[in-house]
């Protein structure tokens, strides 16, 4: 649910990401896919935001 702008279900601390809220830890996203670059993903480092884009 967007409140002011912002997915409060939804913190995120990537800045340059162009659907960050910018004033807040959050993102501006209705939902996000969380996805792998690991085929047998087993620590954190392994998963990845595929909702991210680079703000321009």
């Amino acid at each position: 649910m967007l409140v002011n702008g912002k997915n409060e279900c939804i913190q995120c601390t990537i800045e340059n990401c162009a659907y960050h809220a910018k004033s807040e830890d959050y993102c501006t996203l209705d939902k996000i896919r969380v996805g792998t670059h690991e085929k047998n993903p087993t620590k954190i480092e392994c998963t990845d935001c595929e909702s991210f884009k680079n703000q321009a």
